[in-house]
């Protein structure tokens, strides 16, 4: 894994746009299209603030949606549908876009998704590091083995109060216990990770996923192992690494 740090997450962002766009123009060059995967989170905002600026031919791709809430209406302010809708899906004109409903019977949802998936390669994953190290909402121990590409999980309490921290509810009562999430593996299939971790918030999960053994516990470890994976850290989110990687 290529690991990048930078002084600003503006910077940060900027950067994991610019290679993030470059490899979808170079698939589309290649094959006359391709496919990606779109995280969200605060971790994203200023990587899909430039993303969306890039010069990319996005007629030719189809996005897929890495995870959502069950049961949080696209009205929700903590709605990842909303998040990719208004800072994504409505800036660009995609080929598609294939939202998680978490509205829905959640096996069906997975099952339907699985299946639009698994049908094709996946040029470049854009994705983020939870503070309790998940993936996805892969919270550990994660299921480093299921090639289901589309599973329900359940939520730790870490990756809740994460997300009562970010602000997107007002309560931790109000954060949702499960969630439809892509498995780990279906991530790792990928052709090629960008991954976006700003803040000193996430500097032990960086840390841990960089110079811990790669295991379930540590579930963004798995990203060491990816053939082209790229890691793009801010000054405080690469503060507690011990060694340059």
């Amino acid at each position: 894994m290529e690991v990048a740090v930078f002084d600003t997450k503006a910077a940060l962002g900027k950067a994991a746009a610019k290679n993030g766009a470059s490899l979808i123009s170079e698939a589309i060059a290649r094959k006359g299209k391709a496919n990606i995967i779109m995280a969200t989170g605060a971790s994203q905002f200023e990587m899909l603030g430039a993303l969306i600026k890039e010069e990319v031919d996005w007629s030719r791709v189809t996005a897929f949606h890495l995870d959502e809430y069950i049961g949080i209406p696209m009205t929700h302010p903590a709605s990842f549908r909303k998040y990719l809708k208004e800072r994504f899906v409505d800036k660009v004109p995609l080929k598609a876009f294939h939202y998680i409903n978490g509205e829905v019977d959640s096996q069906e949802e997975c099952e339907r998704l699985g299946k639009l998936i698994g049908q094709l390669d996946i040029d470049v994953a854009f994705v983020g590091i939870g503070e309790n190290a998940h993936l996805a909402f892969n919270d550990p121990p994660a299921d480093f083995e299921t090639e289901t590409p589309y599973i329900l999980v359940e939520l730790d309490d870490a990756c809740r109060q994460q997300q009562l921290g970010e602000g997107w509810f007002s309560s931790l009562e109000e954060v949702p216990q499960e969630a439809i999430s892509m498995s780990i593996r279906q991530i790792m299939k990928s052709i090629t990770i960008i991954c976006s971790v700003p803040d000193a918030r996430k500097a032990r999960a960086v840390k841990n996923s960089l110079e811990e053994i790669v295991s379930p516990l540590v579930p963004a470890s798995i990203l060491t192992t990816h053939e082209d994976g790229w890691l793009y850290l801010d000054k405080e989110s690469a503060s507690l690494r011990s060694r340059e990687e």
